[in-house]
């Protein structure tokens, strides 16, 4: 197997195994976070692109928060019904972390700043978070396939999927430079 050291344990038939390995011992070949940036920022150059990002990018993040959200779980916390919301920001927690220690906390602070949103409009807004979301998710789209028709490049998901979660962190890069805070 290409990338995959043979000194690994073998994990015959356990795939929960497999996966564990390959996630913690950074045995799989996966690239730098800077290098994920700069193949992201590569075809986010023009600044009204930019611009738009800087609203889109946060608000399909937000969105995809608030339709996890609304899928509840039959587990309760103290007075909280859990979601499948928190079990997917850990997990995007887990993959940021693996690439970046301080984006990663960055990251998960704004993970769960989207759920205290999230929380709070299913408590005082008369209007469904899931209907909400799906709103925002549409317009943020739109915006962004704009944004990339004025930039005159495909957006890069559409090369790797994994930038579907680059950009939010591309973001947040910007943040912490201008905060001087290493990553």
């Amino acid at each position: 197997m290409v990338g995959r050291k043979e000194s690994l344990p073998v994990c015959k038939k356990n795939y929960f195994c497999i996966a564990f390995q390959l996630f913690a011992s950074k045995t799989f070949v996966m690239k730098t976070v800077n290098q994920w940036l700069e193949e992201y920022g590569a075809s986010h150059k023009n600044e009204t692109n930019k611009s738009i990002h800087w609203i889109c990018v946060p608000a399909i993040f937000f969105s995809i928060v608030g339709l996890l959200f609304s899928i509840k779980l039959p587990v309760r916390i103290d007075a909280h019904t859990l979601n499948v919301a928190f079990i997917a920001i850990f997990l995007i927690f887990l993959y940021y972390l693996r690439l970046s220690v301080a984006l990663g906390i960055g990251m998960l602070l704004f993970g769960v700043i989207c759920l205290v949103i999230c929380h709070f409009i299913e408590m005082y807004v008369p209007v469904p978070l899931w209907l909400i979301s799906i709103i925002i998710f549409v317009l943020a789209w739109i915006g962004q396939f704009y944004g990339h028709k004025v930039e005159g490049k495909k957006p890069s998901f559409l090369k790797d999927i994994q930038f579907l979660l680059i950009g939010p962190m591309w973001l947040m890069s910007f943040i912490y430079k201008k905060m001087k805070i290493n990553y």
